[in-house]
């Protein structure tokens, strides 16, 4: 009876151990499976994010705005026959894997002529703009001399003017000639004092 006990201890025990290590294992798989699909996902949105990077860029220069580049290529590989040990999916995978990276190249190479395009069109404008704040300073001097020229124009016929409103009297001094030529009473001859009369002596008859 102890042997049976102890027999069916075991058993339980290799049960146990056996399931365990079979639901170990079976964790394991889905962990692995997990990991890969979450990595495989993470792999695809790189690629979209690269490939819409590129399509971006490609919009974004004039040179490929709205071309297809490798499009009549693609076709006629498409419709070419396939050669001796290779078969029609195969050279179609090939070509549309070349035709992707050769159209990649291509963005690149016009972005980079662009983008040095741009340079040298910023610096032209850049030299214009500075050629143009010079000619302003330029002018701007020339407008302040000529204010000042101007405000001493107008003080000399200001002095000008007031210097012929007035003229000199017989006696000498400036007299205005808004005055009416009269001089003034302070400098106006004295007037003589009448002559005193003679008394007539009456002599008595």
């Amino acid at each position: 009876v102890g042997w049976l006990k102890l027999h069916g201890i075991v058993a339980t025990i290799v049960l146990f151990c056996s399931v365990s290590f079979l639901q170990e294992d079976s964790s394991r798989y889905h962990n692995v499976a997990d990991k890969r699909a979450h990595h495989n996902a993470l792999e695809r949105k790189r690629r979209d994010h690269i490939k819409d990077s590129f399509h971006s860029l490609r919009d974004s220069v004039p040179a490929l705005q709205g071309e297809k580049v490798g499009r009549e290529v693609a076709s006629l590989l498409r419709d070419a026959r396939p050669s001796t040990g290779t078969s029609a999916g195969g050279i179609v995978a090939l070509s549309d894997q070349s035709i992707k990276q050769a159209s990649r190249a291509q963005i690149l190479d016009k972005a980079t002529d662009y983008i040095q395009y741009m340079r040298r069109k910023n610096h032209t404008h850049q030299q214009d703009i500075d050629d143009l704040k010079r000619q302003n300073a330029l002018l701007e001097q020339q407008v302040r001399a000529l204010e000042k020229v101007k405000g001493s124009t107008q003080l000399q016929a200001s002095y000008s003017s007031s210097d012929s409103s007035l003229y000199t009297n017989p006696k000498g001094s400036a007299v205005s000639a808004f005055d009416g030529g009269s001089d003034s009473s302070s400098e106006s001859e004295p007037e003589e004092p009448p002559a005193p009369r003679k008394k007539l002596r009456v002599e008595a008859s």
